[in-house]
């Protein structure tokens, strides 16, 4: 006899059986012929009627021990339980062989109305032996070494399997079991949820202390009212909305950091008890603000009720991380928007600048081809090559004219900076800006705007913006120095930044000293994010000051006047008339106004035309030439004609004047005749 100690199912599941067994093994020659008996005292408690998680994981330790008595014989085989008549009345509905220290699951004969069955705490690594048991509802295999869930295709009557603490890597062979209410798997080695959607009445589902990261395959448990979760390693849930009846969900102590990551959570109809604790979210300081707002419909949050208090303080946060998220999402459009502008702008300006090449490379061609070329035939022009010349050019004025109908501009202010992108937002310059504003504003940014248009708006920048002392200059097409030139009739500049992409003039070496001579009188302080040192200015000077005199004093004077401005007219006519004076009678400090009134004079003669006035005064050049021509070609043809009737003169004069004085002579031959002639003719002119 080997004294030995059974448990029954405790806690809220089962009430405490506490039965007296005696246990009997009779052994023959044959191993099937074992005999086992048992004797069970006590009444017998009612059917448990509800399993929280709570109690599926307790350690059942508070159950009280029965007594048993086991006789063996030493040949190795299956042991055939069996009961006596008087115990199967008694007890006929379950069974409890709980810390037997059993590998194996005996067989059980005669007891086909057995409904719980218990073997909790034992070794046990493979369900066995059970397939008889047709009417069984309660198994307990609690604590065992089971690696594998098998033997259950016939108990299509179980309602509760209790799986817990073994080490079962995969939930499977669960098909039969469609009327299954409680599963409880926690304490195993699970990674994976699957094999479970058609447990249509399932009500609790324990998957605490496994492996899971992520939880899904959850369709199908349409009963299902408690899923406990705690202690995996979850990132992710999803399909939890679909479950229609889930009501306490348990996640605490897993790797959840973001409520994204449980979003769907937020659309189910009937969840009202989750815990969180334990995870990292659950250290934000958004956490329950958050939760709750997403949750309307949940009564408890980490085991603690919500109260209405939180909830309006959840509906507060929450609005104020709306109005947050709108904003945001706002300055994302914007940007997005500002993006794809200023992309726009750009092809349009590349477009722009391919077509003038094609167009400048054209016309170098016709001026440099002879006047007949080669392939002109009956009087018409055909290309050397018809599928090249003209195709390239079709197909970017094409482009071109598709850009066109999107944005062509943008006008952008932020903080202290101004952004104008392409010409059309030069047009911004004319706008009623508050003075706020224009007075904030101490940064300028032109990009994709040819230096020429905006030359044409310096004088309203200086008046619209009278802070502004930066200067940027992008994709401005700067090509010479003299261009510099008119950055001149602006107020102040302290700063002056010339991006290389699209201004080819950083390619000249002395840029920045031309810059700091003809702007000196603004004592710029950087350029180029580079500060600008007395040696600078010092070179500056020694490099172009004798070009500057040079440009000054060659001119003649009212070509000099007429460059100047008004101002620079009154001080220029100033320094003519004191170099008339005698040097005794100029005093000191008008030497020294003279050498400034000539040091500005000498720097205003370098200045710039843009190329639309160049062009325009070229046009007029070329027209006053030709008038000139036309006019010369007129003078020279009729001094060319009185020079020929002069010839001519000159060749019949002798004779014409013989017969003048022929004609003379034979009128006044007869002296009364020729007086009466006289007086007739007299008398007919009157």
């Amino acid at each position: 006899m080997i004294p030995g100690k059974f448990r029954s199912v405790s806690g809220r599941a089962a009430n405490n059986v506490n039965c007296g067994l005696h246990l009997v093994i009779q052994t023959s020659s044959f191993p099937e012929k074992n005999k086992v008996e048992l004797r069970l005292n006590k009444e017998t408690p009612s059917f448990p009627g509800r399993l929280l998680q709570h109690d599926l994981e307790r350690n059942y330790s508070s159950r009280q021990g029965d007594h048993i008595n086991l006789v063996s014989s030493s040949v190795s085989s299956f042991h055939i339980l069996q009961r006596s008549s008087e115990e199967k009345i008694l007890y006929s509905d379950r069974l409890t062989l709980e810390r037997q220290k059993l590998t194996v699951c005996p067989v059980i004969d005669g007891e086909e109305h057995l409904r719980l069955l218990n073997f909790q705490h034992n070794f046990i690594t493979r369900i066995q032996n059970i397939s008889n048991l047709r009417r069984l509802i309660f198994l307990d295999l609690y604590d065992n070494h089971i690696e594998e869930i098998s033997g259950l295709s016939t108990l299509r009557s179980l309602r509760v399997l209790l799986l817990g603490k073994n080490r079962i890597k995969k939930i499977s062979n669960l098909e039969n079991l469609k009327s299954l209410d409680v599963l409880d798997l926690h304490g195993n080695q699970i990674a994976k949820i699957e094999n479970v959607s058609h447990l249509c009445d399932l009500r609790v589902l324990n998957l605490a202390r496994n492996l899971l990261s992520h939880v899904d395959n959850l369709n199908g448990l349409d009963s299902l009212t408690e899923l406990n979760l705690r202690h995996n390693q979850i990132t992710l849930v999803r399909d939890v909305d679909n479950l229609p009846c889930l009501q306490r969900l348990f996640l605490s102590f897993n790797n959840i950091s973001n409520f994204e990551s449980v979003c769907c959570l937020a659309d189910s109809p009937s969840l009202s008890d989750i815990t969180f604790d334990g995870n990292p979210i659950a250290q934000e300081p958004w956490y329950k603000h958050t939760v709750l707002q997403n949750m309307l419909q949940l009564r408890q949050l980490d085991t603690r009720r919500v109260t209405e208090e939180e909830r309006r303080m959840a509906s507060v946060v929450a609005k104020k991380e709306e109005e947050k998220r709108r904003e945001s999402h706002k300055q994302s459009l914007l940007k997005e928007k500002k993006r794809l502008t200023i992309n726009n702008i750009a092809r349009q300006w590349d477009l722009q600048h391919r077509v003038t090449d094609i167009a400048t490379n054209q016309e170098r061609k016709n001026s440099d081809s002879p006047s007949l070329d080669p392939c002109q035939m009956d009087g018409s022009t055909t290309s050397a090559f018809p599928e090249e010349t003209g195709s390239l050019d079709s197909v970017l004025t094409s482009a071109l004219q598709a850009l066109s109908v999107a944005d062509t501009h943008l006008v952008d202010v932020d903080g202290d900076t101004l952004s104008l992108y392409g010409s059309g937002a030069l047009e911004s310059l004319d706008r009623n800006w508050s003075v706020q504003t224009a007075g904030m504003v101490t940064t300028v940014s032109f990009t994709f705007i040819e230096f020429d248009e905006i030359v044409q708006v310096l004088p309203k920048l200086k008046m619209k913006f009278p802070n502004s002392l930066h200067l940027k200059f992008k994709e401005t097409n700067l090509a010479m120095l003299q261009q510099f030139n008119a950055l001149a009739q602006l107020h102040r500049i302290d700063q002056l930044t010339i991006d290389p992409q699209g201004n080819p003039v950083i390619n000249f070496t002395l840029w920045k000293y031309y810059v700091l001579f003809r702007l000196s009188h603004f004592n710029m302080q950087k350029i180029n994010g580079t500060e600008v040192t007395q040696n600078d200015m010092i070179m500056a000077e020694r490099l172009f000051g004798i070009l500057a005199h040079v440009a000054s004093s060659e001119l003649p004077h009212y070509r000099v006047i007429s460059i100047l401005g008004d101002a620079r007219k009154k001080q220029f006519r100033y320094l003519q008339e004191t170099k008339g004076k005698k040097h005794g009678i100029v005093n000191e400090e008008n030497n020294d106004s003279k050498r400034f009134v000539g040091e500005n004079t000498n720097r205003a003669m370098l200045n710039y035309t843009t190329r639309d006035f160049y062009n325009e005064k070229l046009e007029e050049t070329k027209e006053k030439k030709k008038f000139c021509k036309i006019y010369i070609e007129d003078l020279v043809k009729e001094a060319t004609e009185i020079n020929m009737k002069k010839e001519a003169l000159q060749k019949l004069w002798p004779q014409m004047f013989i017969e003048l004085v022929r004609d003379a002579v034979l009128e006044t031959r007869n002296k009364n005749s020729y007086m009466k002639l006289c007086l007739q003719q007299i008398a007919d002119q009157k």
